[in-house]
């Protein structure tokens, strides 16, 4: 949302805020004071962590506006009473890692179109009431997805009319759940719309992701597994940007219509991994060339001019986005210790573990 509005919606419903992208929403809206009141729906799976929303509730009056029910969002009886009580539903929860739903691909369906699917019934019910009178209005739905729907962008940047060709069992899953959410705005005019962000980076980054595993890793002076010849390119948006860029399209954003949010940072894997090493004062030696991934998209690029004409544009150049990115990883070495226990390694033998027995230095 813009700095200085009233919001629309005041009271929300937000599932995932527990993970990533969706507890820096919760944070920065909060942090507005605007009376804003957030219910946070999250399973805590392994990429659910509580101490994402410390700072709210280190903070007595955001702590008031803010509600957390653990619990799944394609668990009708959870779901629809929470749905009944907002004004809108921002729907973060996902599993969400391309290389652990080529591990478990069933997971994915379940969450990201099963999870979705629960969710639009729920506001459809709540669109009946307010038929009816038992409610001033429907609560406005709005999906969170990926550029990963399009598919491998050899030339050019996807727009939002583009076919989508998703490529991994993660994007196929996120297609389904956008597509499925566009069904309920077509068939029964319920209010929803769409955001597709671009790679996300910032704090509170699982570190099984790119950047914060090879931060952490090289942290530790532990080789830093990167994928083929390391020549991807991805396009990187900050997450404060890539929240505020939700907010802003909750608040302003047309039914039935989807926003694509890039950084506008193209990079290959290998200048991103170049760029934090430096910032870390630690050497190239680290990394080590490992067999690429099946499917691995080659390259991710979005048109962001419909977003820009609605009025948003994003804050953090990526250099700078970075370095703060590996200066708080330096600084919360607690947060991410504790996550990188328990089952940790069992999950990073059974990706990499074969990878690097067999990697060889990266010229």
């Amino acid at each position: 949302m813009s700095e200085g509005d009233a919001p629309r919606f005041r009271r929300l419903l937000v599932t995932g805020a527990a993970g990533f992208i969706g507890s820096c929403f919760v944070r920065d809206s909060l942090a507005r004071r605007d009376g804003t009141t957030i219910v946070v729906l999250d399973k805590l799976t392994y990429a659910g962590n509580l101490a994402n929303l410390a700072a709210v509730e280190a903070d007595p009056e955001q702590a008031a506006r803010l509600r957390f029910v653990e619990g799944d969002i394609a668990d009708a009886a959870v779901v629809a009473p929470l749905v009944a009580d907002v004004d809108a539903v921002v729907n973060f929860a996902a599993e969400s890692h391309v290389d652990r739903s080529i591990l478990d691909p069933a997971a994915f369906l379940r969450t990201d179109v099963m999870g979705v699917h629960v969710l639009l019934e729920a506001c459809r019910i709540e669109q009946a009431r307010a038929a009816g009178g038992d409610r001033a209005a429907a609560p406005r739905f709005l999906q969170v997805s990926t550029d990963e729907v399009y598919g491998s962008v050899e030339h050019g940047e996807s727009r939002e009319d583009d076919r989508l060709e998703p490529r991994s069992p993660y994007s196929a899953a996120k297609a389904g759940g956008e597509l499925l959410a566009r069904s309920y705005f077509v068939t029964f005019g319920m209010d929803v719309v769409t955001t597709r962000g671009s790679n996300t980076y910032g704090p509170y980054h699982h570190p099984e992701k790119l950047i914060p595993l090879f931060i952490t890793n090289a942290i530790d002076d532990q080789p830093l597994p990167l994928y083929g010849d390391g020549l991807q390119q991805r396009d990187w948006l900050h997450v404060a940007d890539h929240a505020g860029a939700i907010g802003h399209v909750l608040e302003h954003g047309v039914a039935g219509e989807t926003y694509n949010v890039p950084g506008n940072n193209e990079r290959t894997n290998s200048e991103v991994v170049a760029a934090l090493l430096e910032r870390l004062g630690k050497p190239w030696s680290l990394v080590r060339r490992v067999e690429d991934r099946p499917g691995h998209d080659r390259r991710y690029a979005m048109d962001g001019s419909k977003l820009v004409a609605l009025g948003w544009t994003n804050r953090v150049p990526f250099g700078e986005g970075l370095a703060a990115t590996v200066d708080w990883y330096r600084t919360n070495e607690a947060w991410w210790r504790a996550i990188k226990a328990g089952d940790w390694d069992d999950y990073y033998r059974r990706q990499y573990g074969g990878r690097l027995a067999g990697s060889r230095e990266a010229g």
